[in-house]
């Protein structure tokens, strides 16, 4: 495997991870305007992405396998879980 192959692995690795992190980051802001006023959609989404990324990075690891199901679908929690946490558990230490 070369370098550029291994880019493109790693580039797929996260993909989905970015595109879950960034979406859902997206959609909380949009739905909850007023409530997510004062949190910055670029914390909600860093915040996101890097804990979907982990979720990846961890499925591969356990399961010896990326793109499991299993993977996704504790994705799709921790990325809820800390969308909540960012945007609405931490109300006494806003940015």
């Amino acid at each position: 495997m070369n370098s550029l192959d291994v880019v493109w692995h790693l580039l797929n690795l996260f993909a989905v991870a970015a595109l879950t992190g960034l979406i859902t980051s997206s959609a909380v802001k949009a739905l909850w305007w007023r409530e997510l006023a004062g949190v910055a959609w670029r914390r909600l989404a860093a915040w996101a992405v890097g804990a979907c990324a982990a979720v990846s990075v961890g499925g591969l690891v356990l399961l010896g396998q990326d793109g499991r199901i299993v993977t996704y679908g504790v994705m799709v929690a921790v990325c809820a879980l800390t969308l909540w946490w960012q945007g609405f558990g931490r109300r006494g230490g806003r940015r």
